[in-house]
């Protein structure tokens, strides 16, 4: 069956892509990329293949891209930045190729989440701490149904996309259910070479990411697992504990 195949790009250092992801790239005929997004240095693994910027291209201009090249039976990869499930923009384009008997395999990558948490050397779950992680955006121009103020009840650790411009906001409706000694870190660019890390709380960060004059492409993280006062270390791992593979003292 005719096939797009989407790849994640993965959060910004072009080695953070999967293998597999690198070999669609590298035998790709045409690759449609989120120009504003990746790191340039991905095109450079493949010489050959015709390339078009989604940046400036509307959803019937990246169908038509797309259609006709798997038509004239080349490999089409969209290139995606991070991993395609979180807020790619793929199920309409999905969608659409249905309407054109495409269909698509997905070749996941590493969120710009992850290095995040790499990046600041901490597990978004601890013991004892919080066992749950949120991936959320504020409300923009795009309707959000979960309201941060609702979702900040949980206390659980969460991961806010698409948010530093409107950092106001975003802390206002965290305090709903944070305290504003809640630990938050806002990282910039995770992974690339300008990367970025701005701590705080909930009751300083505000004015420190205003400081430093960051309005896009960051990621912002609360919760006590980014500063544990009080956790456990893993059953798994405790010399008592059984398990299917280890008997315990």
């Amino acid at each position: 069956m005719k096939k797009v195949t989407i790849v994640g790009a993965g959060p910004g250092d072009e080695e953070l892509i999967t293998v597999k992801g690198l070999k669609a790239i590298k035998e790709a005929d045409v690759i449609i990329y989120a120009g504003s997004l990746i790191n340039k240095k991905l095109l450079e693994y493949n010489k050959k293949a015709e390339l078009y910027d989604s940046s400036k291209m509307s959803l019937d201009e990246i169908i038509d891209v797309m259609v006709k090249a798997v038509n004239e039976g080349k490999k089409v990869v969209r290139l995606h930045s991070g991993d395609p499930s979180i807020y790619g923009a793929i199920k309409e384009q999905i969608d659409e190729l249905k309407k054109y008997n495409i269909d698509v395999e997905i070749i996941p990558g590493v969120s710009s989440l992850f290095a995040a948490a790499a990046a600041l050397k901490i597990e978004l779950t601890l013991p004892n701490v919080s066992q749950t992680v949120i991936i959320t955006r504020p409300e923009g121009r795009t309707k959000v149904p979960e309201k941060l103020r609702e979702l900040a009840k949980h206390r659980a650790t969460m991961a806010i996309f698409l948010g530093v411009s409107m950092i106001d906001k975003v802390v206002e409706e965290l305090l709903n259910g944070y305290d504003p000694s809640t630990p938050v870190a806002v990282v910039y660019h995770a992974s690339w070479e300008d990367e970025k890390i701005i701590r705080g709380t909930l009751g300083d960060i505000v004015e420190k990411v205003k400081k430093e004059n960051i309005t896009r492409s960051a990621l912002i993280l609360v919760g006590d697992v980014l500063d544990p006062k009080n956790y456990e270390y893993s059953k798994l791992y405790d010399k008592t504990f059984s398990h299917g593979f280890r008997k315990g003292d």
